[in-house]
């Protein structure tokens, strides 16, 4: 499998935003900021980016005689034990970074004293998938004002229109690269479009749009057509948060955690991951979200994109067991590992 890393030799600079980057020597700092809001004109296409070749015709062929989309009977007996503890939304201020996890990769980010939803999916239902098999952790009447918005890429268990009906429309809304005219038919005025290693910046606080292992589609027709990728939120005191959105394995975390460095919290995908043959070069199985987060050199890792919504074959508890299992076996502090019931917050002072 042939990796496009967008690498040249050993350098010091960057070049076009999404494009080389450096192997060796210091990562140049971040970009300066993008305006909020800026209209800009995209490629038709984003496939170059892709890290691994999307599945042909013998990989669904392979699919349809093998593959599994759900668990079986037993991996599904533990429905019922999936950790599910709502509370209140812990009380901030500016100097607090404090999290909680709605379900999926939703999250309720506090930071630099914004209000950040990460991937927000508050239906009960996505296309193409069951019934969430938890319920959303936190009720959308106890959210603050929301001060924004970050989205990963444009599938739907990611990017959900019901749930971003509810926002008010000139709600600020950080998207990757070519998927702001979708917001915009929607009406919302503040969307900014940024592409890998771009970052703008709201109230203080910094969003940085970072490369991820995964590829975008959201019709028949738009394979690869905006980009995917996760975000770097880095507040005006310095607390530093990664949101990996949904990604496999592979070099651009140890990029990411050179690029951003003392990144305090690392959200990480750890379901959705088998079969590997089918799932393993878009989606982390635990341990390798775990290597991830030693290469980001990330103080924290808090898992998601489980216990949630039904994506893949795995018992339905397997990845939280694997994940405390690959933490312990790196020798990592248990109290770093993040591993929150849905509804449930954590806040680093």
């Amino acid at each position: 499998m042939t990796q496009q890393t967008h690498e040249p030799g050993p350098a010091t600079t960057t070049t076009a935003p999404g494009g080389p980057e450096p192997l060796a020597g210091p990562f140049p700092p971040p970009a300066e900021p993008r305006p909020l809001g800026e209209r800009r004109v995209w490629p038709r296409t984003f496939h170059d980016r892709l890290t691994a070749p999307l599945p042909g015709l013998k990989a669904l062929a392979r699919f349809a005689r093998e593959g599994a989309v759900r668990p079986g009977p037993d991996g599904l007996a533990d429905i019922p034990r999936l950790p599910y503890e709502p509370g209140p939304l812990p009380r901030v201020d500016t100097r607090t970074l404090a999290v909680t996890w709605a379900g999926h990769a939703s999250w309720v980010v506090r930071i630099g004293g914004l209000t950040v939803l990460t991937d927000p999916v508050w239906s009960r239902r996505i296309l193409g998938t069951p019934a969430r098999v938890t319920p959303v952790g936190v009720p959308w009447d106890a959210l603050p004002p929301v001060d924004a918005v970050v989205i990963s890429h444009n599938h739907y268990d990611h990017l959900d229109a019901p749930t971003l009906r509810r926002l008010p429309r000139d709600t600020p809304v950080f998207a990757p690269a070519g998927l702001g005219g979708w917001f915009r038919r929607r009406r919302f005025t503040r969307v900014t479009e940024l592409d890998w290693w771009e970052g703008a910046e709201l109230s203080g606080t910094r969003f940085d749009f970072v490369p991820a292992h995964h590829w975008s589609k959201r019709t028949l027709t738009d394979t690869c057509r905006s980009l995917w990728g996760g975000w770097v939120l880095t507040a005006p005191d310095g607390q530093r948060l990664y949101f990996a959105g949904d990604t496999g394995y592979g070099h651009w975390f140890s990029r990411i955690g050179r690029r951003y460095p003392g990144i305090d919290l690392a959200l990480m995908p750890i379901g959705a991951y088998d079969p590997r043959w089918w799932l393993s070069d878009v989606h982390c199985d635990p341990e390798e979200a775990v290597q991830a987060t030693l290469d980001l050199g990330a103080r924290r890792m808090a898992p998601m994109h489980w216990g949630t919504f039904i994506l893949s074959a795995e018992p339905v508890l397997e990845p939280l067991t694997r994940v405390r299992a690959a933490w312990e076996k790196a020798g990592l502090e248990r109290e770093d590992l993040w591993d929150l019931p849905v509804g449930a917050s954590r806040v680093l002072d």
